[in-house]
């Protein structure tokens, strides 16, 4: 048998690090976990905890970084990136103690410092708005259309004062982001007003048939990548009556272009509201997009106002959909409670922000495994399960498939004996993939293509 050398370690560490920065995490996770094999490593264990950040892992984040602050406690990387992974999972007291360390340990470290503070605001909010609740003042019963001017030199597309959105609205509106310009703050408030009040009319899970004639396009994580959007438009056809789209959440973050995007998405669902839809993913949710971007973006193109609005609309998404009475299509996955139903599902609360456990935050983030059971979810949130749990929800519900996104599966997947199909959008999310992942069927619910 051969002994394993120090270079051996290096070896794997410097095949680590160069996978990172080429994006390649997988393979980085798998490099950093033989190296670990090798030598319990502070430093390998702190990169190893940035990769599972990057990969929303971060129940398995908070575990590498508590172990590399068990080996090292001046590891300042260490404490910020468990306050990172605390951060995400909204336990803000918590990822502001390992903040504050990391400020104590490198006082020069900026970006624990901006994160500490957002900590304090985020703690801060939650007890105004639990002072608030019982006088449920929502941020878009305080928006006034008129409060929006719209002067001479805005060259962008126009919507009348009732709000309706028109094909030919959209056609110059997505021409107008593509010249890098903005719409005016008047229209995108239209649009939230109008979109909200279609998808709180929704139920959490819809029901979807495809018409005779028809396709049914199934689109999965968008995440900010505007010209991927038009992209998948240019070459699958624009939503029409006969063409119509289903995106199956997290459409904003990560990407440079989530306000293009999710004001597309949304100006579609005005326009086509029974032939284009959307779904909420773990992404639409505020922890997410103040950590992930979307919230940043948003300030910065039309102004800090809109995102207690934008959270708003979240809220109201559809979490589910089934489509001909046969396949269930969600973001994340299933349930730690082996008796749920559809009609649980939809008796539920959907209109908040999703709690730490329990249904809510399962459908949102959820995954499959090849082993039979449940199982902690190495994101710390939902729950990693078998398929022996996808076959008991499929029969219990009368169903025979599961189509859901949320996780890289090398392009497209069929897994769990053809019972769940994964699939991606976003063509440069993690492996740098080049094809969009879109389910296509038609109206004899044939799968017609698979892209």
């Amino acid at each position: 048998m051969a002994v394993s050398t120090p270079e051996d370690f290096d070896v794997l560490k410097s095949k680590g690090n160069a996978c990172f920065n080429e994006c390649l995490y997988s393979q980085a996770l798998s490099f950093y976990s033989d190296a670990l094999k090798l030598k319990n490593d502070p430093i390998i264990l702190c990169n190893r905890a940035l990769v599972h950040l990057k990969c929303e892992n971060f129940g398995s984040a908070l575990s590498d970084s508590s172990a590399a602050i068990a080996l090292n406690p001046q590891n300042t990387k260490a404490y910020y990136r468990r306050g990172m992974a605390y951060f995400a999972l909204t336990k803000f007291t918590l990822a502001g103690r390992d903040f504050k360390k990391s400020i104590l340990l490198s006082p020069t470290n900026h970006a624990a410092r901006s994160r500490f503070e957002e900590c304090k605001k985020n703690i801060k909010r939650l007890k105004f708005e639990a002072a608030i609740s019982n006088v449920n003042i929502r941020a878009s019963e305080r928006l006034n259309i008129d409060d929006f001017f719209v002067g001479e030199s805005y060259d962008g597309p126009c919507l009348d004062h009732d709000g309706k959105i028109t094909e030919s609205f959209i056609e110059s509106m997505v021409v107008h982001f593509k010249n890098g310009k903005q719409i005016h703050k008047r229209f995108v408030a239209q649009i939230l007003l109008r979109v909200k009040k279609i998808f709180e009319e929704l139920p959490n899970i819809c029901e979807v048939s495809i018409p005779n004639g028809s396709t049914f396009t199934i689109c999965g994580d968008i995440h900010g990548q505007f010209f991927d959007l038009c992209n998948i438009f240019e070459i699958n056809g624009k939503p029409t009556h006969d063409n119509t789209y289903l995106f199956n959440g997290d459409f904003v973050d990560r990407g440079s272009f989530s306000c293009e995007v999710i004001l597309t998405l949304f100006a579609y669902k005005c326009l086509l509201p029974k032939h284009f839809h959307l779904l909420r993913g773990n992404h639409e949710t505020n922890a997410m997009n103040a950590l992930y971007g979307f919230q940043g973006e948003l300030t910065q193109k039309y102004g800090k106002s809109f995102t207690s609005i934008f959270d708003e609309v979240f809220c109201t998404l559809p979490l589910g959909c089934v489509l001909s009475e046969q396949i269930f299509i969600m973001h994340g996955g299933l349930f730690s409670d082996s008796e749920i139903t559809i009609q649980r599902l939809n008796a539920m609360d959907r209109f908040k922000e999703p709690s730490d456990n329990g249904v809510f935050s399962e459908i949102l983030w959820s995954d499959p495994c090849d082993s039979c059971g449940k199982f902690p979810n190495k994101r710390g949130v939902g729950i990693a399960f078998g398929p022996d749990i996808t076959k008991n929800f499929l029969n219990k519900n009368g169903l025979k498939l599961v189509i859901r996104s949320h996780e890289v599966k090398d392009q497209v997947s069929i897994f769990h004996i053809i019972a769940i199909l994964c699939h991606r959008s976003f063509h440069e999310y993690f492996l740098g993939l080049r094809n969009s992942a879109r389910q296509q069927f038609d109206h004899s619910f044939q799968c017609t293509k698979l892209l």
